[in-house]
């Protein structure tokens, strides 16, 4: 990772400003959301409101728990998905002011931060992560969840873009300096 401009205290400052306006909105509706489930569902239940039942083959709010990761894989590792959260929240919280100015880099980040300590939050308070969200035959997620998921899309969504301005870039100094 290279740096294009010199970090200043301030620069510093901003970065982590944006870091955590970003990553707290998430934490914030990721947290009230679980707690709207939790406190007018029972574990299990589902729940649609009545305009929308047309809906309910399709997608609904299903309380739900997982002690898993993101969609239900790796069930009964809540310890090492708690470490690895720590662990993720640490290196972006260092990286993030040392990595290039790149708003794709920076807003995957801030999610990923977001999803990965609104998750962690879950975890430490019930050793598991409630889920709710329930579309189709997909396994039930939550904010967090496609925070982290739609910030890893926006990263590699990204890095593929930036790819191609680089190769495009190069071509034409190429054939500048050819003539």
């Amino acid at each position: 990772m290279t740096e294009h401009q010199p970090h200043t205290t301030r620069t510093v400052w901003f970065d982590y400003l944006y870091l955590m306006l970003v990553s707290g909105a998430i934490i914030a509706l990721d947290q009230w959301t679980k707690h709207l489930v939790r406190t007018h569902l029972l574990l299990g239940s589902d729940w649609l409101p009545e305009n929308m039942a047309w809906l309910l083959p399709y997608a609904r709010v299903r309380y739900w728990y997982n002690t898993g990761a993101a969609f239900g894989i790796f069930q009964n590792g809540n310890l090492v998905f708690t470490i690895l959260a720590f662990v993720v929240a640490v290196a972006i919280l260092y990286y993030f002011p040392r990595i290039e100015r790149d708003w794709w880099l920076r807003l995957a980040l801030a999610m990923q931060l977001g999803g990965a300590i609104g998750n962690l939050i879950d975890r430490l308070q019930f050793q598991h992560v409630i889920d709710f969200i329930s579309v189709g035959t997909f396994p039930i997620f939550n904010v967090a969840d496609a925070s982290i998921t739609v910030g890893a899309a926006i990263m590699v969504l990204g890095v593929l873009i930036n790819e191609r301005r680089k190769k495009q870039s190069q071509g034409v100094e190429e054939k500048s300096n050819g003539e």
